[in-house]
């Protein structure tokens, strides 16, 4: 090759073509707003919904070029228990009308996506005014979580006597832990039946 050929290719102007610029943009556009979840299927077809005409193997193609990712929130699991459940009665036995505050709370866990990872999140529902008296946020769904709400309830509450604590089986509330504060915060604890959503259903 010439050696002003070459000096001439490198100062070329490269050519931009402003299609697929629009394109590259667009598919950068919806990954972002699927907060990089969405993978070459769902992107070709948000693309071509805007009247951009884009086949999934190309939307993967772009992707790929362009350093996208398609990353799934991973299935929640529960770990299984070891230790067989203590014998707990149902004392509330669905008698969900209640009528005075702090005579029945009702408490559960339940799990929310936070950033990269599970989050979970204990509460603590008056059965009487259908409104949480108390909660508690950790990275690990154990007794120490459903302490920290039942604490905050009996505290928020002003330390009420004769109150009935009803939940599922679930091992932070069948934990040694758990029990030992039910005790000795004089509270009642109510349990639902192995199998039955229905015994917790106000929560």
């Amino acid at each position: 090759m010439h050696r002003s050929s070459y000096k001439y290719w490198l100062k070329r102007k490269e050519n931009i073509d402003a299609d697929f610029t629009i394109l590259c943009s667009e598919v950068k556009a919806a990954h972002r707003i699927s907060h990089g979840s969405a993978g070459a299927r769902t992107i070709a077809q948000l693309v071509t919904n805007k009247g951009i005409g884009l086949s999934r193997y190309r939307a993967r193609n772009l992707m790929k070029k362009l350093g996208l990712l398609s990353c799934q929130q991973p299935k929640h699991s529960y770990r299984k228990a070891t230790q067989e459940h203590v014998a707990i009665p149902n004392t509330l036995n669905r008698q969900f009308a209640v009528t005075q505050p702090d005579q029945v709370w009702c408490g559960d866990v339940t799990y929310v996506w936070v950033g990269n990872r599970w989050a979970y999140l204990a509460v603590v529902l008056d059965l009487f005014s259908r409104k949480p008296v108390g909660w508690a946020l950790s990275l690990s769904p154990d007794s120490e979580l459903t302490c920290k709400a039942l604490k905050m309830a009996f505290e928020l509450r002003g330390k009420p006597e004769n109150v009935i604590y009803h939940s599922d089986q679930g091992s932070h509330y069948t934990s040694l832990k758990f029990r030992q504060l039910i005790w000795r915060l004089q509270i009642e604890q109510s349990m639902s039946r192995r199998g039955n959503c229905w015994d917790n259903a106000p929560i």
